[in-house]
């Protein structure tokens, strides 16, 4: 017998980031908010600021991006666990498992990059953060949808400017 799925409450909101800093401070308001089990799915096209923004999030400057080691873990000052995915090379879902990311989705707090590739597996309670260099756009603006499923959901306003 199959579980009847739960449905989440979902909200949206829309942003205009004028530059870097405003790409900082949105990172560090929702970091501020972020506790074990949370996981954030970056999504974006190349070059969109995913990694920046994990960097903001993350608060240290020296963040590699982790496309060829897949995960890098970093300790907040409180003890949580930030784990920071990077998934293109991911050829199937199933590779994710080597990485712990069942882990890291039940304990710590998880930076996904490239989110789709994990498919099934990736978490129906998160916050989705869409970042998109707006079209004919050469400066560091970038817009944002922001998707609150569950937790989340609620705490969308609080992260509003």
């Amino acid at each position: 017998m199959c579980a009847a799925a739960v449905s989440l409450p979902v909200a949206e909101r829309r942003l205009d980031l004028p530059d870097e800093a405003a790409t900082v401070a949105l990172a560090r308001r929702i970091a501020d908010l972020a506790k074990g089990g949370d996981v954030f799915a970056l999504r974006g096209d190349l070059g969109a600021g995913k990694t920046y923004f994990a960097r903001a999030f993350i608060g240290e400057a020296d963040v590699p991006s982790p496309t060829f080691t897949l995960v890098q873990i970093y300790r907040r000052a409180d003890g949580a666990q930030i784990w920071h995915f990077d998934l293109y090379r991911l050829k199937e879902a199933g590779e994710a498992i080597e990485l712990d990311i069942e882990d890291a989705f039940a304990e710590g707090i998880s930076l996904v990059e490239w989110p789709e590739r994990l498919g099934a597996l990736l978490p129906a309670e998160r916050l989705d953060i869409g970042l998109e260099i707006p079209k004919g756009v050469q400066t560091q603006r970038r817009k944002v949808i922001l998707t609150g499923r569950g937790r989340w959901a609620a705490l969308l306003d609080k992260v509003l400017p």
